[in-house]
This record gives structure tokens, sequence and C-alpha cells, in this order.
């Protein structure tokens, strides 16, 4: 099979009916299911396909560490499996161990004395959305999200009935959501999702401004709901938490990104205190528990900082090694990338289509990028997110294939890239 993708695998269509007539009566099927794919993982989808075809592809579309959990989280996972308790379901807000630790590291990190009761582990930040959003707002509310941001956020609550509002957070704002903005609004939203560091621009909140957020949304009766996944990810300090100004914000982490435990599914959310009953509710009914083998292994990864701190050194190098090798019309506009492992590459000198843009980087260098109108549907047709979350070998394989996508091709060497 060619390397050359269809501008239609990038482009999701639902056949509802999977190429199937259909016969008798119709059956309904959810109006939510029209939501909007997320395209990263569907080009990591993509991407795999063609692995498995024994093309060499280098994955820089999904946000995902190429390095293992620490060893002695997996080791604990291994020694969980001789204990019976391992094999059966925790409560729903997660085993007592796992959120006391949670608590500890809150003191460790943040110098904040937090009661467990008020941690709830989950499957991973996702079900942390999901419920936050069912337990804190009603079909209807309205909850601004800065644009560009996560696509999840804006799909879920799509999906869930909520009105997701968009909040300019793009070059022309500093790459920082203006609480300005939202006071020229007819009225006020009843909530606000912000994440620092940022997916995908990489930009982190200071902590003066994310002071400023928290007593606003307190002083209007606005929901803050912080997405800190990325905390651990910054290079220019640790970035404070939402919870050292206010307790009415829900706090949203996990275990996948400092931590490299994508796979493990095991995230939390540190909730205000009258929401702990509605969300150990929606959990019980939800997913029972997160893994418990998982919960228990998980304890010690908040004693491996000396090893998730290794591979900080090494997204920096790499972050490092593509702001001095990008060529100049990736950067003319790009956002800050001061967190996460990310960089939003302005292609605009380019191309005015990311997709496009993206189609023909896999096509020609086998590069899997996420065009920008995953994350921003206004603008994101000018912009490319680019991981450097891999190797450093990875990202020189992003520059040696952009450089080969804008030069003419090498016609002395055709079998460069298969086809």
């Amino acid at each position: 099979m060619s390397l050359n993708i269809l501008k239609a695998t990038l482009i999701i269509k639902l056949d509802v009916n999977n190429g199937k007539k259909m016969t008798g009566p119709t059956l309904k099927i959810a109006k939510r299911s029209k939501m909007p794919p997320f395209m990263a993982m569907d080009v990591m989808r993509l991407a795999a396909e063609l692995d498995a075809q024994g093309h060499d592809i280098v994955h820089l579309e999904v946000g995902q560490p190429s390095s293992s959990a620490p060893k002695p989280v997996m080791d604990a996972l291994v020694d969980s499996m001789g204990q019976q308790k391992s094999h059966g379901y925790a409560v729903a807000l997660g085993i007592t161990e796992l959120r006391q630790r949670i608590a500890e590291h809150y003191q460790e990190w943040y110098q904040i004395d937090l009661d467990s009761e008020r941690v709830a582990v989950t499957v991973g930040s996702s079900t942390g959305f999901a419920i936050s959003f069912m337990s804190a707002f009603d079909v209807g509310d309205r909850i601004a999200i800065p644009n560009p941001g996560y696509p999840a956020y804006r799909n879920l609550m799509l999906g869930m009935g909520l009105e997701p509002v968009i909040l300019p957070a793009g070059a022309e704002e500093g790459w920082m959501p203006r609480l300005q903005d939202m006071e020229k609004w007819d009225r006020l939203p009843d909530g606000l999702m912000i994440a620092s560091p940022h997916n995908p621009t990489g930009v982190v909140i200071p902590d003066a401004e994310l002071k400023e957020i928290c007593e606003w949304c307190d002083k209007n009766g606005v929901r803050l709901i912080s997405d800190e996944i990325y905390h651990g990810l910054s290079y220019t300090g640790r970035c404070e938490t939402a919870l050292k100004y206010t307790d009415n914000a829900i706090i949203i982490n996990s275990l996948s990104k400092y931590f490299s435990m994508t796979g493990w599914r095991i995230g939390w959310m540190i909730l205000p205190e009258q929401l702990i009953s509605a969300a150990e509710k929606l959990a019980q009914n939800l997913y029972i528990s997160a893994p418990t083998p998982n919960q228990i292994a998980s304890v010690k990864a908040f004693d491996c900082s000396d090893e998730l701190d290794q591979h900080v050194e090494r997204y920096q190098e790499n972050r490092q090694v593509l702001l001095s090798g990008l060529p100049s019309e990736f950067l003319g506009n790009a956002a800050p990338c001061d967190g996460a492992f990310y960089i939003y590459a302005d292609i605009s000198a380019l191309s005015d289509d990311s997709i496009a843009f993206a189609k023909e980087l896999l096509d020609q260098t086998g590069v899997a990028t996420t065009p920008g109108v995953d994350f921003d549907p206004i603008n994101g047709h000018r912009f490319l997110r680019l991981s450097f979350a891999g190797s450093t070998a990875t990202s020189m394989r992003l520059l040696n294939g952009l450089m080969d996508l804008l030069q003419p091709i090498n016609k002395t060497q055709p079998d460069k890239y298969p086809k």
C-alpha cells in the first residue's frame, strides 16, 4: 500500500450503517454520536496501520512519552498479582493508599495540606473531565474554553448537552485567555476550563494570572476546572496549582504525562467538598473503579522523581533541537511552548491547509503530526502540533523530513521513503 494517505482518511466520515443496506424500521442513533472525532487519535490509528504494513513511521502525532513507567511501579504491579485484593473491585473514589499518597504529593510539590477525602481516582483524566462536567453543570449550561485547546473538552461538552463557548486565546491574545473578554459577553459562563501547561501550545499561565483567574471565578460564581495534567513538564520553573488560590475549583491530573504512564489509565480529581458525593455516585455508575492492580502499583510513582526528571531533561533537549532547527517559517508566530512537550507551529507561510500539509508530511517523509484544526476550528488550518515527547533522534528525523518536504524531492533517491 502506498504511503499516499488519502485526504479522506484525515477527515473521518461516519458511515452509521457500516456500508450495509438497512431493512425494516430505521433504528434511532443518538445525535451526540455526531460529535467531531479526536483527530490526533485518528492520525495515530492511521500511522499505526502504516507501521503494521512495514513502513518506517515517526510518531509525533500523539502526546505520549516514549519512555515506560518507572521501574518501581512495574515491580509493584508484578508483586500485586499475588495479592488477592488486587483482583477485585476498588471503591469508586480509589484505594485509600493511593488517595493518601496523592494528597502527600500536593504537600511535597505545592506545600498544600490536602484532605485525601477530596481526592478521587479516575480512569485516566478523561473520565475526570466527564465526571466534572456531569457533577457541576446541567444541560444547557455554558462553559468557556480557551481556543485553541484540547478537543476532548469541546467534544465531551457537546455530547453532554453543554454549550462550549470559545474564549479566544491565540497569538493576538498572547496565547492566554483574557477575563475581560468574558465580561463583554451578554452573560457570564457557568464554568471556565483552563489548562497550564497548555495543550497544544505549551503555554504556562504565570502565577499572578492564575491567582487572578481563581479569584475572578470565585467572585463571579463561575466554576473553574483546571487541567494540570502536564505539571512536572515545564522549562521555566515549576507550575503552580489552582488549588493554592481556591477550594472551589475542580483540579484534574493524571499519571500519563510526567509519570510516563499513559496506558495505565490512572488519573485523579481534587474536588470541592460539595461535589464529592456527586462525583462518587457518578463513578460508581460509570466504571465502578479504576483498575485495582494499577492503583496499587501507582502509589510508587510519586517516589520516582529522579528517574522521571531524566525524561524531562530529554524533552528539554528535544525542545531546544526543534526550536533551533525548525525553519523560521514555523516559528514566526508559534506559541512559546514553555511547558508540556509540544510546539504549536505556525505553517501559514507554507500552507493554509494544515490537514493537507500533515498529509503531505506523512506521505513524503513518514512523519506523523496533528493538524491544528483538531485544536482550533477557527484558525487551526494555519497550525500544526509537533510532539517532542519521543527520543532526540525522533526530533532530528522531523527536522530532516521537513527539509526534504520544503526542498525539491531528490529524484536520485526514489526509495528514500517507501511507497
